[in-house]
């Protein structure tokens, strides 16, 4: 197999139709915790409400910018006002570019930060710096490395895109507040575990790591928006 279609293959979107019930199944047989938190929760929501579409990686990576550190009700209230500006579709690189920062701000209701990140994102897409169309071919790692070097994507973000939008089924965010609070609370443990703990506690979940966080976020009603 020529090594192109090897990494499309690594990077091939898998779908929860496909793959829930088996990562489900696969989780309770190895976790009595997480079989717990499982029944606790019940079915999961969809996650691709409020989102842009799965071949929209640039309409998603601005989804994720504009819904950082926000609720998931006030994300998609701005989400909403910054898509209603542009024909209720988000906007292209260059229109984000056209625009007066401060007119979009007030418009969208989003901070000069993430106007700034949104410019950031628009300028490495149009140079050519970030190859979207690259995106679904390359590994976790690579994909990651390719958006933290735009302003305003983090190792989070990139996460987060990793996991909503191009669906990869073995993502563990460590960083994120509500996976550890969570894994607190179902593992009874005295404090917000450390990176370390959480790759120990989540190892018997590969490859469906991403399945479990969706749980554990689902066990606090506090999935990222």
């Amino acid at each position: 197999m020529a090594k192109a279609t090897v990494k499309a293959a690594r990077g091939a979107r898998v779908r929860p139709r496909a793959a829930r019930g088996r990562g489900r199944a696969r989780l309770r047989a190895s976790d009595p915790v997480l079989a717990g938190v499982i029944e606790s929760v019940g079915r999961l929501p969809s996650s691709h409400e409020g989102r842009p579409e799965p071949d929209d990686h640039y309409g998603a990576l601005v989804r994720t910018i504009v819904g950082q550190q926000l609720s998931v009700l006030a994300a998609r209230s701005i989400y909403g006002r910054l898509t209603a500006r542009f024909g209720g579709r988000p906007p292209t690189p260059a229109e984000i570019l056209a625009e007066d920062p401060e007119e979009l701000r007030a418009a969208a209701g989003l901070s000069r930060a993430k106007v700034g990140y949104l410019r950031s994102l628009a300028e490495h897409v149009v140079s050519g710096e970030l190859e979207l169309e690259r995106l679904d071919e390359l590994e976790d790692e690579e994909v990651i490395a390719e958006l933290v070097a735009v302003k305003g994507l983090g190792l989070w973000s990139a996460q987060m895109f990793l996991m909503f939008h191009l669906e990869r089924p073995d993502v563990l965010p460590t960083g994120d507040l509500g996976i550890r609070r969570a894994m607190q609370l179902a593992y009874e443990l005295p404090e917000l575990p450390e990176p370390a703990a959480m790759e120990r506690i989540a190892e018997p979940w590969r490859p469906y790591r991403t399945l479990a966080c969706r749980y554990l976020w689902r066990s606090l009603y506090n999935e990222p928006a």
